[in-house]
């Protein structure tokens, strides 16, 4: 008899603590569910991702990068024929071009 009363009283203390992991699975469940929610409100009022980028690639576009140097054409012209191929064929005699 002391054994069956036993194994109740631990039977009602395993059924509890079951109890209580279920109900803090559930509150978690529910609490992960609620932050789901508001971050589908979020991207709701978010404007499309494609317009964004749109804006910003203009932004970027119409601006020069500073650590580029612009220049509108060659500073010394001389420095063309080297990176131009020879003027007439004939007088190269270089394997490369």
């Amino acid at each position: 008899m002391q054994t069956e009363k036993s194994e109740q009283v631990k039977s009602v203390a395993a059924d509890t603590r079951g109890k209580h992991r279920i109900s803090a699975e559930l509150k978690r469940l529910e609490q992960e569910t609620r932050f789901l929610e508001e971050e589908l409100e979020q991207l709701d009022k978010m404007e499309a991702a494609s317009a964004a980028c749109k804006e910003i690639l203009s932004n970027v576009e119409a601006r020069p990068d500073p650590l580029l140097l612009t220049t509108n054409g060659p500073t010394n012209p001389s420095w063309d024929r080297w990176f131009e191929g020879p003027q007439d064929k004939s007088g190269c005699r270089c394997w490369i071009l």
